[in-house]
């Protein structure tokens, strides 16, 4: 990966290098951490953060719903980012912060263990590659599938979450398809292993419901933008085969932006191509992240 010059941890910046852990932090052994993923783009006044505070907002709730006190406030956290975006001097980075237990406790019970927060900004390209966003990805429903509501709280954006979704990814990757398409404990299509999924026919567009998957900022400014233009969202839930038989599929997430799915299960979606509604989005969306929207200017920090 690349790296950058510093790195937030606990109120100071570090050296890259010298971000560490000590092996027996507690969130390395049990996942009891929770993180974000941010970007920052590149825009003629300079670099911006898009949906910074939605970002952070989410951050807290997760470590709410973990029971975890963040020992720093989100106004805060949100500082940090600007001011770390601002020392790296990098003018286009994915923003990764996470709150997580460290050392002082082994077992699960987790009391006693400290709570520590760091910041980390990168280079990162889309997360499932130019040719992906370009000309769309072929997807696989995976054999693994969401668990119970109540088994891992998918509301909160939890690191151990994601054992799931590795296990997924892999699976797809290793059949030779680009992403998987995870289905909830009842069969119901939920969600890809990192992103939201939207799916078009007849015009209308449909999503998971929230209760099934983790509540995407980069999912809200799709029906946000959705609904400025009149365009019909649902959030309801919907089966493997209607999926199949949409005219138009497409992911949403901060690391895969606007990604078209073009085929699943080795069946073409549509035209088996990026089609109106998504191009539409992927078009306004890279518009507003670039500052060239005044429209949708609220979602945009600027660091300078």
């Amino acid at each position: 990966m690349d790296t950058t010059k510093y790195i937030w941890m606990d109120g100071k910046h570090v050296p890259w290098e010298k971000a560490q852990v000590h092996i027996l932090t507690h969130a390395v052994h049990y996942g009891t951490a929770v993180f974000e993923g941010i970007r920052c783009y590149r825009t003629k006044r300079g670099p911006a953060v898009f949906r910074l505070t939605d970002h952070m907002k989410r951050l807290m709730g997760s470590a709410h719903i973990m029971g975890i006190k963040v020992p720093f406030t989100r106004e805060v956290l949100e500082k940090a980012v600007i001011d770390t975006i601002r020392k790296n001097e990098i003018e286009e980075c994915y923003i990764r912060p996470i709150v997580y237990l460290g050392y002082g406790k082994i077992g699960l019970n987790p009391v006693g263990a400290t709570i520590n927060v760091s910041i980390a900004v990168f280079p990162w390209g889309s997360y499932l590659g130019e040719e992906g966003v370009k000309n769309g990805i072929r997807a696989k429903v995976s054999s693994f599938c969401r668990g119970n509501v109540n088994a891992i709280l998918d509301s909160a954006k939890t690191a151990g979450n994601y054992v799931n979704s590795v296990l997924a990814k892999r699976e797809a990757v290793e059949d030779g398809y680009d992403e998987a398409i995870m289905l909830s404990n009842d069969g119901f299509v939920a969600e890809a292993t990192g992103e939201n999924l939207f799916i078009a026919r007849n015009g209308h567009i449909t999503t998971a419901p929230n209760a099934l998957v983790l509540e995407g900022i980069t999912r809200d400014t799709i029906m946000e933008l959705a609904a400025d233009a009149g365009i019909r969202v649902s959030e309801e839930m919907f089966t493997r085969d209607q999926l199949y038989l949409a005219d138009e599929a497409w992911l949403t997430g901060t690391a895969a932006e606007i990604t078209p799915v073009r085929e699943v299960d080795r069946r073409a979606i549509g035209e088996g191509k990026p089609g109106p509604l998504t191009r539409r989005f992927q078009e306004t969306f890279k518009k507003i992240v670039r500052g060239e929207d005044e429209k949708w200017a609220r979602w945009l920090n600027y660091v300078d």
